[in-house]
């Protein structure tokens, strides 16, 4: 680590639970990002600030002015622009020492399988049921981390799928795959702009940690927020013996952390 990594990092450097080893570990990781909008946007900014390493942003929406009530890594000048490069730029503004990729496409079975196996840690950040339950199998075939967020209206949710954990559920264990739910895009149910990014900051947190070896993750863990009456709530989520994605996945034999 050079001295003005040293500097900069110092804060997390003088955590106990992180220190020069782990902010090591940070710097050394990669972080794959499928979806660039409010949820990506607060995760993108916190991760690169904290110093990880590489960065794949993985979106095919452009920046659109709607977006800026919440997005808060567009800004208006980039309005028109593929969020994935709106993001690098705000991402290299703030720590240009972060090797970002953008990945200007839809996400799909083949190009997941691509970016997942290279990844240290994935975040959903989408808000598309199908395409959740793709990253979920992805991570689950890769045995990569996955930490989910979920934003609407007032309400939120954050969960991590680790598979290297014999006895922790996947995304699949808890919502069925082949379920056909009321899809709540913000386009026509609205979103509290501030939701957005106390979810976004948290998927950050729960990568960072993963990737850095401190605390304990929300594998297991569906946490639940509601922004009126900012309530949290806490399931506990079982490993079904019956999932269609993971039962069949010998997730003891992957190496924990």
């Amino acid at each position: 680590m050079t001295d003005d990594q040293l500097l900069r990092y110092s804060r997390h450097i003088l955590l106990d639970d992180i220190g020069i080893e782990g902010q090591e570990r940070i710097l050394a990781a990669h972080v794959l990002v499928v979806g660039a909008g409010g949820l990506g946007s607060p995760a993108a900014l916190y991760l690169a600030s904290a110093g990880i390493g590489r960065m794949t942003l993985v979106d095919d929406d452009v920046v659109d002015l709607t977006n800026l009530q919440r997005q808060i890594a567009h800004t208006t000048e980039r309005v028109g622009m593929p969020k994935v490069n709106s993001i690098a730029q705000a991402v290299q503004a703030i720590n240009p020492e972060v090797l970002v990729t953008c990945v200007p496409e839809r996400a799909n079975a083949v190009l997941l399988d691509r970016w997942v196996a290279d990844a240290s840690v994935v975040l959903d950040c989408t808000d598309n049921y199908a395409t959740r339950h793709a990253i979920n199998a992805a991570c689950v075939r890769q045995g990569k981390p996955l930490v989910a967020g979920a934003a609407s209206r007032f309400d939120g949710q954050i969960m991590v799928v680790d598979p290297r954990q014999s006895a922790a559920p996947c995304y699949a264990c808890l919502f069925a795959p082949d379920a056909q739910p009321e899809e709540l895009r913000c386009a026509t149910m609205g979103v509290f702009a501030p939701l957005v990014g106390i979810i976004g900051a948290m998927q950050a947190a729960e990568a960072l940690k993963l990737v850095a070896g401190a605390g304990t993750s929300l594998a297991g863990r569906l946490l639940m927020l509601d922004a009126h009456s900012m309530h949290w709530s806490a399931l506990q989520v079982p490993r079904s013996a019956d999932c269609k994605v993971c039962a069949a996945t010998p997730w003891a034999s992957i190496p924990s952390p």
